[in-house]
């Protein structure tokens, strides 16, 4: 199961102040909109988001079908039916995806230690 390209989205008090935490260590602005509080910074292959007000906690990102530049794949394994595998194998949803719908789609789920996890397909 590919699940595409990876990010970590931090819950963060102040978008400045972590945006400028961030720059040093050498990420720049790749996306987002700071005047809706969020943030999209890149370092090499290496993704983060910044949200601020968005949710409690952070989150593990995939997103299928983007690479780490967040070009489309010509392939990859839809979200509906990495649903329905992690289903069969006995993982609890906290969201789910339309099994009918195609495009764009998104699950939740919780790794044992209570950490979210998105799976947010764009394409």
């Amino acid at each position: 199961m590919e699940l595409g390209a990876f990010s970590v989205s931090l819950a963060v008090k102040d978008l400045s102040a972590s945006r400028a935490f961030y720059e040093k260590l050498g990420f720049e602005q790749a996306g987002g909109d700071p005047e809706q509080n969020w943030l999209i910074l890149r370092n090499g292959e290496h993704v983060i988001g910044l949200f601020q007000g968005m949710f409690e906690q952070n989150i593990l990102t995939f997103n299928p079908g983007w690479d780490q530049r967040s070009n489309a794949l010509e392939s990859f394994t839809d979200i509906r039916d990495m649903q329905k595998s992690l289903k069969s194998k006995g993982i609890a949803f906290q969201s789910e995806a339309d099994e009918s719908g195609t495009g764009p789609g998104s699950f939740v789920i919780a790794d044992p230690d209570g950490n979210t996890i998105l799976v947010d397909q764009h394409v």
